[in-house]
């Protein structure tokens, strides 16, 4: 399958930010430079600096433009939950491990309220900084009757709110927890790093609107090349 062109060009102007060869400071293009050099519409023009935006990469100012920050690998952990901030929670490349169906009790991650016994897809990516690192694992199970095409999706760039409002899956809740735990030898081996560090665990419970569990999904990140923030925008800036 095709990347989309929003992804291609957010991709190309993000591996120009940590690469450096475009430094903290500097000025992107304007939604409307974008739509001249790329022959794109306006609307993904506005996606690729808002998902730029939103990864913790630019600054928008109204009437100023968008700029590079001090700090190129941010994340905000509101995109975790809040459906209204559409793009891949890390920024950069995503790769599939694994995926199977399994049985809730052996898919790797809490499933409240479903039974032990009941098929889920589970899905292993790993998630690559520009330097090709791994900066996370991501492991997720989705009760394989709310979605039985599942497996038929791109599932390297899959954003499992986006799928959901997509096919018409009714969510309507999502909750994160931040767990401090102690890496796991097969974890730890994926970040390269040593076993038994003290991480951060995102875990993240999504409900339908029926109050059934329509996703449950960790995210373990390497704290030496992540930083992350909570920010809520207050007044949206508008692109020069």
């Amino acid at each position: 399958m095709a990347v989309p062109t929003y992804l291609r060009i957010r991709t190309a102007l993000e591996q120009r930010i940590r690469s450096g060869e475009l430094p903290p400071g500097s000025r992107l293009p304007t939604e409307a430079e974008l739509q001249e050099q790329y022959s794109i519409g306006r609307a993904t023009a506005q996606r690729v600096l808002t998902e730029l935006a939103q990864a913790g990469l630019v600054e928008r100012h109204r009437r100023r433009g968008t700029f590079v920050t001090e700090g190129a690998r941010q994340e905000n952990l509101l995109r975790f939950v809040n459906t209204a901030l559409r793009g891949p929670k890390i920024a950069g490349r995503h790769a599939v491990e694994s995926v199977s169906v399994v049985q809730a009790r052996d898919a790797g991650v809490e499933m409240p309220g479903v039974a032990d016994d009941t098929p889920v897809h589970q899905l292993r990516r790993l998630k690559y900084d520009v330097d090709d690192n791994v900066i996370a694992v991501e492991l997720s199970a989705i009760p394989f009757a709310l979605a039985p095409r599942l497996q038929e999706e791109d599932l390297n760039h899959l954003t499992t709110h986006d799928y959901f409002a997509r096919v018409g899956i009714p969510a309507a809740k999502a909750r994160i927890y931040i767990d401090p735990i102690t890496l796991d030898a097969a974890t730890a081996d994926r970040l390269g790093v040593s076993e038994g560090q003290a991480v951060i665990r995102l875990r993240r419970l999504t409900w339908l609107s029926d109050g059934k569990l329509a996703e449950a999904r960790w995210d373990i990140t390497r704290p030496d090349l992540v930083e992350f923030f909570l920010e809520q925008t207050i007044h949206l800036p508008a692109d020069s």
